[in-house]
């Protein structure tokens, strides 16, 4: 495996809780982030994924250093981000850019689009000097895809699509290492989402990017993620690659959000068993003790209450070379297929409800188009048993005579006309 660029140690981020007008006292504390662990590899993607307010957006925000870590270390390059003065965490800011959420209030109204992409060339008047800061700004419009000639255009002159790709130009404008997107696709039609996330994996291939992206959905999540983390109420409780995250799940609560993707094969979702999850997410104010998925898990069990699981490969997998042999923080971890396999939906066991229509209907066209056996009557013969035709009666005309009373033949040519 490469070596880490970026490794997250036991991440927390807790927002006090306060009473009192005068004497303001804390009384208790808004856990956002609890004890999140991950590394990123240099040239990777880190998908993460979880539902609303799990953390995921603080996560992102405190790798900037946009919010100060209430504990914990983010180690960029073997430096602690945490623990850098101003002007060396300035330095290091330049390597680690952000794409945000909502592509509207992340530009602002008063600039133009070369303004916007080139402010991070006034803070860092070393990459590219003034006089050549308006050729870099329309290379990198270039690069995302959109006309140079919009530089002196507003942010309101454009589409959703359009501005998410002015935020990507902006965070490609130092030429970082790593790139943390937040959310950078939910704001966006479905046709435009694909297009910016084939943007993103375009770009991380030509300036040889880490992303850290964070969404909602899991499809576009499997996409362009090499790895997957799932985060519950302030922690990661299953972390693996694509294929292990996707296809072979051991944490419950990942298995109920993969339940929940919609699926547009009927076969497939005719097969498939949706898990659905009682209660709702507990305040990350008051968090449950043990387990935190315990109080929606239908495997809860007394030990869930009393002790917190480790993010760490199950012990029935530890000895075993299977995909399901990645870290998951659960006491009774157990592989389960949500979704059946493409094999087993093209390939039905013939056995389990007799023949397919479709070959069913096969075998009776091939059974009627087969040639006789030899044992079998010719087909224009009548048989030994066969009864002999009847004879016409004395009332019934030749079948080639015509009757007195017929009308004559046409002539060639068909009727005339008068």
């Amino acid at each position: 495996m490469a070596e880490a660029i970026l490794e997250v140690r036991d991440l927390h981020k807790h927002y006090p809780l306060t009473q009192g007008i005068l004497f303001r006292k804390q009384v208790g504390a808004v856990k956002a982030v609890d004890g999140v662990d991950f590394d990123l590899v240099a040239g990777e993607t880190l998908g993460i994924v979880g539902e609303s307010g799990c953390g995921k957006s603080t996560v992102a925000k405190m790798l900037v250093n946009l919010e100060k870590p209430t504990s914990g270390t983010i180690r960029y390059k073997g430096e602690d981000l945490t623990k850098l003065s101003p002007r060396a965490l300035k330095a290091v800011r330049r390597n680690i850019q952000m794409v945000f959420q909502d592509p509207y209030t992340s530009l602002n109204p008063r600039m133009t689009v070369g303004d916007i992409i080139g402010e991070p060339y006034e803070i860092h008047p070393e990459v590219a000097p003034k006089g050549d800061r308006r050729r870099k700004v329309q290379d990198l419009l270039d690069v995302v895809g959109l006309n140079p000639e919009y530089i002196n255009r507003y942010p309101h002159q454009f589409s959703g699509g359009q501005r998410q790709r002015i935020g990507i130009a902006r965070g490609l404008a130092l030429q970082p290492e790593v790139i943390v997107a937040d959310e950078p696709v939910s704001a966006l039609d479905v046709s435009v989402q694909a297009q910016v996330v084939n943007l993103l994996d375009r770009l991380q291939s030509e300036f040889s990017l880490s992303y850290v992206f964070i969404a909602h959905d899991l499809s576009i999540v499997r996409h362009i993620s090499d790895r997957v983390g799932v985060m519950y109420l302030g922690r990661i409780v299953e972390i693996g690659t694509d294929v292990q995250i996707y296809d072979h799940p051991t944490h419950p609560y990942t298995q109920a959000l993969l339940s929940a993707v919609p699926v547009p094969d009927p076969e497939a979702r005719a097969h498939r068993e949706r898990i659905i999850l009682t209660g709702d997410v507990p305040s990350p104010a008051n968090v449950p003790s043990g387990c935190r998925f315990r109080t929606r898990c239908w495997k809860a069990r007394e030990r869930c209450e009393l002790e917190v699981p480790l993010l760490a490969v199950p012990a029935v997998y530890r000895l075993a070379d299977a995909p399901a042999r990645h870290d998951s923080a659960c006491h009774f971890a157990e592989e389960k297929q949500v979704v059946p396999p493409e094999e087993s939906l093209a390939h039905p066991d013939p056995l389990a409800d007799g023949p397919a229509p479709v070959e069913a209907a096969r075998e009776a066209a091939e059974g009627a188009s087969e040639e006789p056996g030899p044992d079998a009557a010719p087909p224009d013969e009548p048989g030994p048993d066969a009864a002999p035709p009847e004879e016409p009666g004395p009332d019934t005309a030749p079948p080639d005579e015509a009757g007195p009373d017929a009308a004559p033949p046409e002539e060639p040519g068909g009727p005339k006309t008068l």
